[in-house]
């Protein structure tokens, strides 16, 4: 099985919580694990906003590279991104759920693109087929 891992995930591998078990058991298992690129920047967001140092942060970055093949936008990504914006935001209304970002959108159509589950414990994921949702 394909996996897309979002941020979501990778921050429950570095806590070490139930959920971030889970997720190694899953990656450990799955066939071709991928990382958005725009999920690097987003875990080091959080990070930074939570005041971890640079190294530590670099670390977790490269651990990430190291254990996933890191994709990237494309036009045609781009362009499939778009229409799941479209579509996540339309199911966040109907959950009464703030807008999803562009991040989300991005990991859904790299999902769909590469036929690829999507790992993650975020809300505008959690009804949509091609989530493995963690609970």
């Amino acid at each position: 099985m394909k996996i897309v891992i979002d941020s979501y995930a990778w921050i429950e591998h570095f806590i070490g919580s139930k959920k971030g078990q889970k997720t190694d058991e899953i990656l450990e298992n799955a066939d071709e694990v991928y990382t958005p690129d725009i999920v690097l920047a987003e875990v080091a967001r959080k990070y930074a906003r939570e005041g971890i140092d640079k190294e530590t942060i670099f670390e977790r970055l490269t651990q990430m590279e190291e254990a996933s093949n890191i994709t990237y936008i494309d036009a045609k990504l781009a362009a499939v991104a778009a229409t799941c914006y479209l579509e996540m935001e339309e199911n966040a209304e109907k959950s009464q759920l703030r807008n999803p970002s562009l991040f989300d959108a991005v990991i859904l159509a790299m999902g769909k693109s590469l036929g690829a589950k999507i790992l993650t414990g975020d809300q505008h994921f959690k009804d949509l087929p091609e989530t493995i949702w963690l609970e």
